[in-house]
């Protein structure tokens, strides 16, 4: 807190009291998500921060990692009997658990939230395996906190089933700030909704491959082979692998039955070329 930090600022903290909003900023925030049809969220780091957002209104408390043990603050915000969703960048399971249960003991209803606390985070240590095991010990709404800077950990978990994804996002890559390392474009923003967005699709439509084979018949047909005499062929004759060829479309015996038929004798002489039939082989 006491290094500098920004060309503005001798130390940090002089930086985030530079940066801090008014109780009319946050309240000017809240009215402009109201206003685009989004839901408000903010994480408090003090009771004060609690009573604040308490009188602005949020749809849920986003809890930091660091603040999961501050019995102080949660038993304050709890009294609004609004969602808890946490966060768990630094909290090892047995923290989380009780977490949970705390939440459940006040009648809260509860989201935990996987997060690698590293600005950025690397790709390798995001932790996507850690939402099921979330969701099998916890019985919990599960999600993902997601600090690389892309996209890419963010779909992953929308294609393994979570329910909530944060990242952090910046007008741009140039700008200047702790966070932008760790945030993701808005032109990245809105391919990563769009993606989830289409993961969604995906998830709630599953396909029967049974089904689908059925339904394209008529093309299995056109691009399936069958086996067919690579040369004349007399009657009679012990058919060998060299006799023997796979052709489009599927007329006949399948490609695959080749050892079916290696072997066998032919019931009736075949042109080049025939497709081989069942009734083409004896017995």
């Amino acid at each position: 807190w006491r290094v500098k930090f920004s060309p503005q600022d001798d130390t940090r903290f002089e930086y985030w009291k530079r940066m801090e909003f008014t109780a009319e900023q946050w309240r000017g925030l809240k009215e402009h998500a109201d206003e685009r049809d989004l839901l408000f969220l903010s994480s408090p780091f003090s009771e004060e921060a609690v009573d604040l957002l308490t009188d602005i209104g949020v749809a849920a408390w986003k809890i930091a990692s660091g603040q999961i043990t501050d019995l102080w603050m949660l038993e304050r915000l709890a009294k609004t009997g609004w969602p808890v969703l946490f966060s768990t960048g630094m909290s090892p399971l047995e923290e989380v658990e009780w977490a949970v249960g705390w939440a459940r003991g006040k009648g809260l209803d509860v989201a935990v939230m996987q997060c690698t606390s590293a600005y950025p985070s690397t790709i390798g240590g995001v932790g996507l395996n850690v939402m099921a095991d979330f969701r099998d010990r916890l019985g919990v709404a599960v999600g993902l906190s997601d600090h690389t800077g892309t996209i890419y950990p963010s779909l992953a978990a929308a294609a393994l089933g979570a329910q909530l994804l944060e990242v952090h996002a910046t007008f741009s890559r140039q700008s200047f700030g702790p966070d932008v390392p760790a945030s993701v474009t808005f032109d990245e923003l809105r391919t990563l909704v769009e993606g989830v967005r289409a993961t969604e699709t995906m998830l709630a439509n599953p396909v029967d491959k049974d089904a689908v084979a059925v339904e394209m018949a008529s093309m299995r047909e056109l691009f399936t082979k069958s086996i067919v005499a690579r040369r004349d062929l007399d009657a009679g004759a012990t058919l060998r692998v060299e006799d023997l060829a796979t052709k489009k479309p599927a007329q006949g015996i399948s490609a695959r039955r080749m050892h079916d038929v290696v072997g066998k004798r032919l019931a009736r002489a075949l042109v080049a070329g025939a497709f081989l039939q069942e009734e083409d082989i004896e017995g």
